[in-house]
C-alpha cells in the first residue's frame, strides 16, 4: 500500500463514505436496542454492538458477492428483520425495570442479527470501493466506527426527545424486509425480476405489519403490566 498515492486515500475516503451512508438504517437499530438500557449501559451497548458489527461486516463483505446468489437467504433475512422491528416496537409497551433486564449483551445481539441482515446489500457499495484491498477495506471500516457511534448516539438522545422516531425506526425495519423479500434470487427465478412499484409496495406492506402488530403487543404489555 502506497500511504502517499492519492488513488490510496480516494479509495479509503469511499470506503468511509460508502460504509457511512449505507449505515443509516444501522444506526437506528443500534439506537433503538440500546435505548432500553440504563443510561449508563448505553454507551457501551451502542461502542460495542458498533464495533462488533463492523468486524462482522468485513468478514461479510468478502464473502458478499456469493452469499447474495443464495436462494431464500433474503427471505430469512427478511423474516428476521419483521421480528427484530415488532421486537423492538413492542418493548415500549414495557415498565422500565422490566426492559433493563435485557441488558448490554442482549442489546449487542440484537444489533449483530439486524446488521447481518442489513448488510448484505450494503457491503456490496463498500466491497466495490476497496477494488480487493483488504487491508484498506479493513482500516476503512475501522474508521467508519467512531462515525456510526457518533451517529447512534445522536439518534438515541433524538429518541428520547421524538419517541414518534421509534415508531418510523420500526416501519424502516419493515420496509427494507418487505424489500428484501421479493429481491431474493429464488422469488427472482420464479416470477422474475420484479417492478420497482411492486417491490416499494411490498415494503410498505412490511413497515404496516410491524407498526401494527408492534404497536398493538406494546399496548397489551402496557395493560398488563400493573398486573404484574
Amino acid at each position: 500500500m502506497d500511504f502517499t498515492s492519492g488513488a490510496y486515500w480516494a479509495a479509503l475516503g469511499s470506503i468511509i463514505l460508502a460504509n457511512v451512508v449505507l449505515s443509516g438504517d444501522n444506526a437506528v437499530v443500534i439506537a433503538m436496542a440500546a435505548r432500553s438500557l440504563p443510561a449508563r449501559q448505553q454507551t457501551r451497548a451502542i461502542f460495542w454492538g458498533s464495533a462488533a458489527a463492523i468486524v462482522m461486516r468485513i468478514g461479510l463483505t468478502l464473502l458478499a458477492v456469493e452469499m447474495l446468489k443464495w436462494p431464500y437467504l433474503k427471505v430469512v433475512g427478511a423474516l428476521l428483520l419483521l421480528y427484530i422491528g415488532i421486537s423492538l416496537l413492542s418493548e415500549d409497551g414495557g415498565k422500565g425495570g422490566e426492559k433493563e433486564i435485557r441488558g448490554v449483551a442482549a442489546a449487542i445481539r440484537t444489533i449483530l442479527v439486524a446488521d447481518l441482515v442489513m448488510s448484505l446489500d450494503n457491503v456490496l457499495a463498500v466491497a466495490a470501493a476497496a477494488q480487493g484491498n483488504t487491508p484498506l477495506l479493513i482500516i476503512g471500516l475501522g474508521i467508519s466506527i467512531p462515525l456510526i457511534i457518533f451517529g447512534s448516539t445522536l439518534l438515541l438522545k433524538v429518541m428520547e426527545r421524538f419517541p414518534i422516531i421509534i415508531t418510523l425506526g420500526a416501519a424502516l425495519l419493515g420496509f427494507l424486509a418487505g424489500e428484501m423479500l421479493l429481491t431474493d434470487p429464488a422469488v427472482e427465478a420464479r416470477f422474475g425480476k420484479l417492478s420497482e412499484t411492486i417491490v416499494n409496495v411490498a415494503g410498505a406492506i412490511g413497515a404496516a405489519i410491524v407498526v401494527a402488530v408492534g404497536t398493538w403487543l406494546a399496548r397489551r404489555r402496557a395493560a398488563d403490566a400493573p398486573a404484574r
